[in-house]
């Protein structure tokens, strides 16, 4: 007969499944929560119901003229393949200093019933501080990075 201090294999069992499956649901639901899809301006006008639900990411240029910022909120309009969207950022940190007329823009957040991109983040970056130098044009060759080729003598 198992004495008082023995713990029964079927209570330790049980507990371990019941810590198992909450785990399990804590990173299921945790998963579903942080997830959002990217979508284009134009895929996102035309999903329909289903826009009003998930977490989103859109993409596009910041249309000059659209920003008007009140403290670390901003309203502004992102064009893409002649699209425009609507945005209203209302984020914890102001948007960063790249956030400017024509500058790529990234906001995360959900759209609303009301036609507007409400966004929780904004990432924005200049194209052109990223854009590769143009080559310089010069009147005379310039000279070319090809070795001669010199015949070995054995």
């Amino acid at each position: 007969m198992p004495s008082p201090a023995q713990k029964s294999p079927v209570k330790i069992l049980v507990a371990a499944a019941i810590i198992i499956a909450t785990v399990s649901w804590l990173a299921v639901s945790g998963a579903r929560d942080s997830k959002s899809y990217y979508v284009t301006i134009s895929e996102l006008q035309g999903m329909g119901n289903k826009a009003y639900t998930r977490h989103l990411r859109v993409a596009g240029n910041v249309a000059p003229g659209s920003i008007h910022r009140s403290g670390t909120y901003v309203d502004f309009d992102l064009i893409e393949q002649g699209r425009k969207l609507a945005v209203s950022y209302k984020g914890i940190e102001p948007p960063p200093d790249t956030f400017k007329d024509d500058a790529q823009a990234l906001a995360v957040g959900t759209y609303g019933h009301d036609g507007v991109f409400h966004a929780t983040q904004l990432q924005a970056k200049c194209a052109s501080k990223y854009a590769p130098a143009a080559p310089k044009a010069t009147g005379t060759a310039s000279a070319t990075n090809t070795a001669a080729v010199v015949p070995s003598t054995r």
